[in-house]
Order: structure tokens, then C-alpha cells, then sequence
């Protein structure tokens, strides 16, 4: 019996135009761009929450409960704008552990931040940010959210040439990628 083309290895090709705003280094300008814009947002962000109290230090936790409290406020009546299943986990572990979310999100914010601009690990960061604003669209805080988070999902996909004007031009060659180890892992040769 001969076995069914579903069992066979296909590559797909990437289309022309996907592999040149996601691979060719002739768009990282393009890409620099947004990044250096995402990037200050999310620097200014967490720079904000750094140098307040509220956020991190003395106070910490504060800030962050009275916007989860809000939250939880948008959870109720015929329309919520914050989903049941996300009005549990701010019920039932964001507010309880409120200082330590606000040292998370306030270092996550600078790292995302700093990761874009500098174009360290442009992919990852991008990824951390998105997932960042997911988190605030599910509390029920639109503002920039959705335009910040369509553009990190476009650094994403382009992550091969995202940083190519910023650090992962030495970055990823040294380090490698999960299918090709990089010059600092290749023993022996």
C-alpha cells in the first residue's frame, strides 16, 4: 500500500513579496522605523511607571490595582468589555499579587522597550510587547493598544531582518536561530 501524500515532507515557497518584507534586508530600514517607534513608546511607558511609587518602590501595587479594579468594573452588564474568564484571573491573581505585577509589568515594559530600540532579540521583544498589549485589550484599555500590537505583530513575522540595523546583525549570527546553531556554538569547526 502506498503511503498517502499527507505523510510526505512539502515546503511551501514563500511568496515573493512576503520574503521581501520579511527577509530582505533592503526593507530593514522600513523596519528600524517602526521599531524605533514602538520601541519609545514602550521605554516612555515604562520609564513613567519606574519613577512612580505607585509602581515600583514604596507604594507598589498601588497603581496597578485601582486600573484592575477598574477592570473588574468593565466585567459587568449586558455588553462587558473585559471577558469573564479575564475578570477571574484579575480577581484571582493579579490584584492579589498586585506588587508584583507592577514590577513585572513596569521592567517588561522597559525591556520590550529597550529590545526594539536597540534591536536585541527584535522578534522576542516584539512578542513580549504584543502579548503585553493582549493583556491590556483584554482589560477592557483600547487607547494605542491595537495600533502598538498590529505593528509588533509585523516585527514578528519579520524578525530575519527586523534588527538588521540594530544588534541581531551580530546577534543571531553569533547565537544562531533553533535550526542552526550560531559561531558561539559551533565547537570544532
Amino acid at each position: 500500500m502506498a503511503e498517502s501524500p499527507l505523510h510526505e515532507a512539502v515546503v511551501i515557497p514563500e511568496p515573493k513579496i512576503a520574503e521581501f518584507l520579511f527577509a530582505d534586508t533592503r526593507v530593514a530600514w522600513v523596519w528600524l522605523l517602526l521599531r524605533l517607534y514602538v520601541g519609545y513608546e514602550w521605554v516612555m511607558a515604562g520609564w513613567e511607571k519606574m519613577t512612580n511609587a505607585a509602581w515600583v518602590g514604596a507604594h507598589a501595587g498601588t497603581a496597578i490595582s485601582g486600573f484592575l479594579k477598574g477592570a473588574l468594573a468593565k466585567a459587568a452588564g449586558s455588553n462587558p468589555a473585559v471577558a469573564g474568564w479575564y475578570a477571574w484571573f484579575i480577581s484571582n491573581v493579579a490584584i492579589p499579587h498586585a506588587a508584583t505585577f507592577s514590577y513585572i509589568i513596569t521592567l517588561g515594559e522597559l525591556a520590550v522597550g529597550i529590545g526594539l530600540v536597540l534591536g536585541a532579540f527584535t522578534g522576542i521583544a516584539a512578542f513580549f510587547g504584543a502579548f503585553m498589549n493582549l493583556n491590556y485589550l483584554f482589560a477592557g484599555t483600547v487607547s494605542t493598544n491595537p495600533f502598538l500590537l498590529l505593528i509588533q505583530l509585523f516585527l514578528i513575522l519579520a524578525w530575519r531582518n527586523a534588527g538588521w540595523l540594530g544588534i541581531d546583525r551580530w546577534l543571531l549570527p553569533w547565537l544562531g536561530v533553533p535550526w542552526k546553531p550560531g559561531t558561539e556554538f559551533q565547537h570544532g569547526k
